[in-house]
């Protein structure tokens, strides 16, 4: 589940990430072009029965990204705001930030 947040003046939106905890048995992360795909920088804690990870993005903007699941199985998210084809043969989530 993602749910998104905008600070009172709309110049940063707080995306949550949620994933179920049965996803993954060590670790999460995700990637994507808000963190130029690096594997190590935003990880997901397993908190209440789910994995999960606040980022601070920029409005007006789409972000592409995927969940690195146990270090060796990638996953989109069941409720990314759409799907696009990237270079490997697959699709990527993708995460559109308005006004």
């Amino acid at each position: 589940m993602i749910s998104k947040e905008f600070t009172p003046k709309r110049t940063v939106c707080k995306v949550t990430l949620n994933l179920p905890e049965e996803w993954a048995e060590k670790e999460v992360v995700v990637a994507g072009s808000f963190n130029d795909w690096d594997t190590g920088s935003d990880k997901l804690e397993k908190k209440n029965g789910k994995w999960t990870t606040t980022l601070r993005l920029k409005p007006e903007n789409e972000y592409r990204f995927k969940y690195l699941i146990d270090g060796n199985k990638w996953e989109n998210d069941d409720s990314a705001d759409q799907y696009v084809s990237n270079e490997f043969g697959t699709e990527d989530s993708v995460i559109k930030i308005g006004k």
